[in-house]
């Protein structure tokens, strides 16, 4: 039987409606969750390390940075004699050798504050003239030390002493606190406080001379 038309209604089975289909392709924005953005600034982070580190290796291939070079010389010990059981009277000086070793660092001494220091305590200190040190060049120091000083010593520091004074040498440390600046070319770096430490064991002198007893000592510094 064919399908009946009345008044242009249809009257046959009904007609399915219309599937609309998504094909899975390239959307015409992006969104990018939060694992996206933290993978992003990973990659930022890891590619700004590995620039800064090929930049620091080729400097320091090219300047090879190498440590200030400070050396005790010669020392001369003509009074160091305790007033009182707790004032130290003392009259010492010294010559210090500043070695820069670098081919293309110059250097700026901007402050040089010289200490000398007996059991831990400060005896006195004094300023030295600042400096421009050109590349391998040698420098040199002149600290004075002269006057008394008051010193809390312990019974065993009290031994201690008199045992060095009976051996004729005494165990003196000569601290440098620095303030410098490097010149590579034509640019200056920010100013540093390097220290240096220089633990001497010193003869005592009685003709106001260089002791020629003095072992050359080689000073720490810390950068």
């Amino acid at each position: 039987m064919g399908e009946s038309y009345l008044n242009g209604t249809y009257y046959g089975p009904p007609i399915p409606p219309q599937r609309s289909y998504h094909r899975p392709g390239r959307s015409s924005g992006c969104f990018c969750g939060p694992c996206c953005l933290l993978s992003f600034f990973l990659k930022l982070i890891f590619t700004i390390v590995v620039v800064a580190g090929i930049i620091v290796l080729a400097v320091w291939l090219v300047l090879r940075p190498a440590k200030i070079k400070f050396h005790v010389n010669t020392v001369s010990l003509t009074d160091f004699n305790l007033i009182g059981g707790n004032t130290l009277r003392y009259n010492l000086s010294l010559s210090i050798s500043v070695r820069n070793p670098n081919r293309r660092i110059g250097i700026y001494y901007k402050k040089l504050e010289a200490g000398a220091f007996y059991k831990g305590q400060r005896i006195q200190s004094t300023y030295l003239p600042t400096f421009y040190q050109g590349h391998k060049n040698t420098s040199m120091l002149y600290p004075v030390f002269s006057g008394q000083q008051f010193l809390a010593l312990s019974s065993s520091d009290l031994s201690d002493y008199n045992h060095q004074k009976s051996q004729g040498r005494f165990r003196v440390d000569v601290k440098i606190y620095l303030q410098i600046r490097l010149k590579v070319w034509r640019f200056k770096t920010i100013s540093y406080r390097p220290d240096a430490e220089c633990k001497l064991t010193i003869p005592l002198s009685t003709q106001g001379e260089e002791s020629r007893s003095f072992t050359g000592t080689k000073c720490d510094i810390d950068l």
